[in-house]
């Protein structure tokens, strides 16, 4: 199983049978909260009428199409309507399958896009200590989570450095939204510039918000500091907008909320509310423009895969877009978004809670190690909560991570965190 302590759940397997709306339902017939919305994939509920059908109808009309050299008109249309929602100049569109194929598929655009221009010495990649980027082996080359990378170092991507991660527990614990300290973190740049020549740099990438490694929103004015870093030494800035797209962060893209627009955008999760396995790549028209030239009848980019713009998937995309415009889901997240910081800092207070952090519909409380070592601790109240609260939250390290609907009841949300008080009293 996935990121799963195997031994520790088929003791005791936590089995779901069924979901509606903000419910999963339990093999045991109980009706579990859904405090993450999925894996920050369902923001719009679970099982939504509008995308099931959408689904149900395009898998009797068009199962699969082929994706080389033959297309469908659904992924053009989805293509589209993602152009229209992202930030100016980014236009143009190139589908896979998850959040990891789309880390994969941005670095290497950004390595072609360099060679096409003449710049094959642009080869060296930056990423982010504490970054997740999925679990291929390029993403986790940029990647910056220990345990993600130990057991395969010998086969990571060479030409990769790290920036610093910006959390500091000591100066900005119990932040809401934005820490303050941190903004000079992103001056690393300007060090690797330094030390590798800024011509061989490629691309950095980075999540706006560090979702995976616990919810670690950016100081302000880092984003904006390494948006003007790269701009000054011709870098391709990447935002891996996997977890903070779609109504997240409330607005389309984190790159919205925080006023700092990459090169590349990828995304993948909300992008079909979770219904059906489906990324995407956005991108500068430049970035399409330089790759794509040449005699007219070559392939001009080799990469790609069988399900890229999957028809299914393409119209569980088209119905998750059309749900997030009619019913306002954009600002009811922002609307939501003071109601969910308060309540989950009320648990600052707890002794087990060494910080509480925030930004969007997007959270974490991290707990003090317990008595059986690191991560027992937030795995015995992941467990308490689905045994004994009927809650789904989920742990990470030494972590809950919470991740609301984005039209969850305010009263769902205040229950959750009274849930969560009752689960910490009990843990060692």
């Amino acid at each position: 199983m996935p990121f799963t302590a195997n031994r520790d759940f088929k003791a005791a397997p936590r089995l779901v049978v069924a979901a509606d709306g903000h419910y999963y339902r339990s093999e045991d017939g109980r009706q579990i909260y859904d405090a993450f919305s999925g894996l920050w994939t369902s923001g719009l509920g679970h099982c939504h009428p509008h995308i099931a059908d959408a689904v149900r109808a395009q898998v009797a009309e068009l199962d699969y199409a082929i994706s080389f050299q033959v297309g469908h008109p659904k992924a053009f249309e989805l293509a589209h309507r993602l152009a229209d929602l992202a930030p100016d100049g980014i236009d143009h569109v190139f589908f896979c399958n998850s959040g990891s194929e789309a880390a994969d598929t941005s670095l290497k655009l950004a390595l072609a896009y360099h060679r096409a221009k003449g710049e094959a010495s642009r080869t060296r990649l930056i990423g982010r200590e504490r970054g997740y980027h999925g679990v291929n082996l390029g993403g986790i080359s940029v990647g910056g989570i220990v345990p993600n990378r130990k057991a395969f170092s010998g086969a990571l991507l060479p030409g990769v450095d790290h920036l610093p991660h910006t959390f500091d527990l000591g100066r900005n614990a119990f932040s809401r939204g934005l820490p303050k300290h941190g903004a000079h973190l992103a001056d690393e740049l300007e060090r690797l510039c330094a030390l590798h020549d800024p011509s061989n740099i490629a691309a950095v990438i980075v999540e706006p918000v560090a979702g995976s490694a616990g919810v670690l929103p950016p100081p302000e004015g880092y984003l904006q500091r390494l948006r003007d870093i790269c701009t000054r030494h011709g870098i391709l800035l990447i935002f891996d907008e996997v977890i903070t797209g779609f109504g997240r962060v409330g607005a389309a893209f984190a790159a919205e909320r925080f006023g700092v627009t990459p090169d590349i955008i990828n995304v993948a999760k909300g992008l079909t509310n979770g219904v059906i396995p489906m990324g995407a790549v956005l991108v500068r028209a430049e970035i399409y423009d330089a790759i794509v030239q040449g005699p007219p009848h070559l392939i001009e980019l080799f990469h790609g895969y069988t399900y890229s713009g999957h028809p299914v998937a393409a119209a569980a995309g088209l119905a998750a877009l059309d749900v997030y415009e009619e019913d306002g889901s954009f600002a009811q997240a922002r609307v939501l978004e003071p109601v969910f910081e308060e309540a989950i800092h009320s648990l600052a207070d707890h002794p087990k809670v060494i910080d509480v952090r925030n930004i969007g519909l997007m959270g974490a409380v991290e707990l003090s190690p317990g008595p059986d070592g690191p991560g027992a601790r937030a795995l015995e109240a992941h467990k308490l909560c689905f045994w004994e609260e009927d809650l789904m939250v989920r742990n990470g390290g030494e972590t809950l991570q919470f991740s609301p609907f984005l039209n969850s009841k305010p009263e769902d949300i205040q229950r959750t965190f009274t849930s969560v008080r009752r689960a910490l009293d009990r843990v060692q």
